[in-house]
Formats: structure tokens, sequence, C-alpha cells
């Protein structure tokens, strides 16, 4: 008897000693710092490719090394990569001998630097169902590979014209793709038919840019091949079109919230020096354009030796499971999250599967890629995303955060994952999706 109440005395001092450290590591003022830093005017939005990201990225790179991380690759904590751009330089479409209005021409999916094609010479044109949605018939026209004119009733025009604007930006393209003329899908809208014959003619030019996800390692001890990711994505949106007086998109929760997350976790592990795996606490490029910078990430990696993937996604407001809880996006597709909560008893945080089956979060965000490929990779979030008013907007400040959410999320991740980290529990694979 007085052995079992000396066992259960050492356990109830580690529990407090755990609590004490954490508390001491992870603090309100340092967590502040990070994300008021992230999310300042100064970093502009920290769109990808912008001056604000390169600030960014140096932020975040100094909170690696003032941690006591090594670099992930050489000398620098920058993991860089290079994409494709296109950038459209003009489009014509003459349909039946007239010349169509540039501002009624939306060009999907083309990623040739030219593109000349007609009625004969393509799968010719069809016309838009105005009964169905738009976005869902182009989704659909985005997975076939063909040449074609589309005709789009005046109906879509908020629609159609909201996409032309974005795309007229330039498309980013995998390495792969680039030049490749074997599709384009040409829209125009307010036209009913094509009686004869029609027209394209695309000029596009094509950039090679620079990216850079920023990722420090933590190496492990007796387990040092079986790996363990923290992630979140430091890349945001940027400058976008003006609410009042303000353009600047700062995406405090979306998602400097995760990206603090993650150097706080890289402070804690540090100072812990406890963990028999390979720990490896990544900030993502390019999420918010196609997620390029998770891509670039996973083709470095052997998935095999991945053991799970923490990715953080959104945690700067209350769940709508209330205080100090999560969700876990895939939560059936692995026992990642069944690991977790067990570590958790005891105390006062919860995490619960995600309560939004239907927006099909699992594969929206950077866990996606590592996932397809078999690992336990999972998005932790509190984001209520059907009601959330600052998602994608300017209002999306560090004033609209509740930092004590911010606080109990990162400490529930970090106990949560303890017995991942120190190489005690090891999830189950996810199903890999095939090809």
């Amino acid at each position: 008897m007085k052995k079992t109440i000396y066992t259960l005395f050492i356990v109830f001092l580690a529990q407090q000693s755990f609590a004490q450290n954490i508390d001491k590591i992870i603090t309100r003022p340092y967590v502040e710092r990070l994300i008021k830093t992230l999310s300042s005017d100064e970093m502009e939005g920290r769109a990808t490719y912008s001056p604000g990201i390169e600030k960014a990225a140096d932020f975040i790179a100094a909170e690696f090394k003032s941690i006591g991380l090594k670099p992930l690759e050489g000398t620098s904590f920058r993991q860089s990569f290079s994409k494709k751009k296109l950038k459209p330089v003009s489009t014509k479409v003459i349909i039946d001998g007239k010349e169509v209005p540039a501002s009624d021409i939306l060009v999907y999916g083309n990623t040739a630097e030219n593109q000349v094609f007609d009625k004969s010479s393509s799968a010719g044109w069809i016309k838009m169902d105005p009964e169905k949605p738009f976005m869902a018939q182009l989704r659909a026209l985005s997975k076939e590979n063909k040449k074609q004119l589309v005709l789009v009733d005046p109906k879509f025009a908020d629609a159609f014209k909201r996409i032309r604007d974005y795309l007229a930006q330039g498309a980013d393209l995998d390495e792969k793709k680039a030049n490749d003329d074997a599709t384009a899908f040409v829209l125009v809208l307010g036209v009913d038919t094509v009686a004869n014959d029609f027209k394209v003619e695309l000029k596009n030019k094509l950039e090679t840019l620079s990216l850079f996800n920023v990722a420090g390692v933590l190496p492990g001890k007796s387990k040092a091949k079986e790996l363990v990711v923290f992630s979140g994505h430091y890349d945001h949106l940027g400058i976008m079109k003006a609410e009042g007086t303000d353009s600047i998109a700062n995406g405090a929760d979306d998602d400097a919230s995760g990206t603090t997350a993650v150097i706080a976790l890289a402070k804690y592990y540090k100072k812990l020096n406890n963990n028999e795996r390979t720990l490896i606490f990544v900030a993502f490029t390019a999420e918010e354009i196609g997620g390029f910078g998770a891509k670039h990430f996973s083709e470095k990696l052997n998935p095999d030796e991945v053991v799970a993937m923490f990715n953080i996604e959104m945690i700067g407001k209350d769940s709508k499971f209330g205080k100090n809880t999560a969700f876990i996006t895939g939560f059936d597709k692995s026992d990642f999250g069944k690991i977790l909560q067990k570590n958790l008893e005891g105390t006062e945080f919860t995490f619960h599967p995600d309560p939004y089956p239907q927006q099909n979060l699992f594969y929206r965000s950077d866990n996606a890629t590592l996932a397809a490929l078999g690992v336990p990779a999972h998005t932790i979030s509190t984001d209520q995303i059907d009601s959330d008013k600052f998602y994608h907007t300017v209002k999306d400040e560090f004033e609209t955060l509740d930092v004590d959410n911010i606080l109990s999320t990162i400490k529930g991740i970090a106990k949560s994952a303890n017995t991942i980290v120190k190489g005690t529990d090891t999830p189950t694979r996810i199903p890999k999706l095939s090809n």
C-alpha cells in the first residue's frame, strides 16, 4: 500500500513539474511577441514572392537559430526551391469574325507561353449550363485535358469576373507542367453560340521565381532516423482590395497563429531535450496559392521515415467545442488522435474529430501531401470555418485573436505529442492515395 502511494506521489510530482516547465517556457508575452510580429503591417500580409514574406522568413529563421535548432539543409534555415509563373501578355478571341472584348475573356488551365487554336484544331466549343453552379462546372473542366472554347451565360458575370481578375495576376505552375500546350479552356462571357468558326491566340510570359520554406531540426537520440514534423504555413494573401483605409491582409489567425505554435513548440522541446525521435519544425510557403511549399518539403523526405505530422492551422479562437478544445482533421484515418487524447487524460484540454467534414479540410491543408503518401499527417485547428467572418479578409488581425486559446492549444499539443516525441507511441499509417 505504501509503495502504491509513493508511486502515485512521484507521478503527481512529475505532472506538476511538467506543468511548471511548460508554463515557464511557453509564456503569454513570448507568444504575443511572435504573433504580433508575424501579423504586423511591416510584413505586408506575407504574400508569396513579396518583400513581406522575405521579412517573415528572416524573422522565423532568427527564432529557430536563437532556440538552437539546426538547419534542415546545409547552413541556412531556408529550404529554397523555384516555381514557374505564367503571366498573361495578350489574349485574343475572334468568334464568327468578331473580336471579343478582353474584359469578357477568362483563360483557365493554360500552361504554355503561346497557344493558337481554332474549331478544327481543338475540341471545339461548348456552352456552360446556366442552371448548374459556375464553380462546379469550372472544376469539372479542370479534370479534362483538352483545348476548348467555353461560352458562359451572363448570369455568371460576377463569378466570371472574380476568377478572371484573380488569374490576371498569373498562374503558378508545377515545373513538369510548364509549357505544356495540351490544355487551355478559354471562357467567353455573353456569347450565345458559334455559328461558323472561332480563333484563339494566347501570349504569356514564363518566369522562374524563388520560394522558400523555413525549417529547423532537433536531432533525435535513440531513434534519430524516425521523424516527427511540426508545421504551419507562414504565407498569406498580402495586399487586398481596401476595406476603408486598410488593404493589408495580416493573416493573424491564418496562419501566423499556427507558425507561432511551431516556433513555441521548437523552444519547448529544445528545453526538454528528451526527444528520442528527430523533430522537424517547418514554416511552409505558398499554401495559399497551391500548397507548393509542403509539396516540395514532402518530396525531400522518405515518407516511410516520417512517424507523424502535426500541422497547425488557425488556432486563434475558440473551437465549436468550447474552451480548451481543438479538432483534428482525418481523425478516423489513423489512431493519431486517440494517442493524443490518451496523453491528455487528467488535463483540461481535449481533442475532437473534425466537425466540418463537408469542407474536406483534411486534403485542403499542408498535411495533405504526406497524408497521401501514407503518413499519419493531420491538421490541428480551432477555427469555426463555417462562420469565421475574418477568414481571408483584411480584418484577420491580432486584435481579433484570443491569446488564451492560442496558449492552451499550443500547450495541449505539447503535452499530447509527448509519447510520439519520446518514441513510445507510433500512430498507425494512413491508407495511401492511388495515383
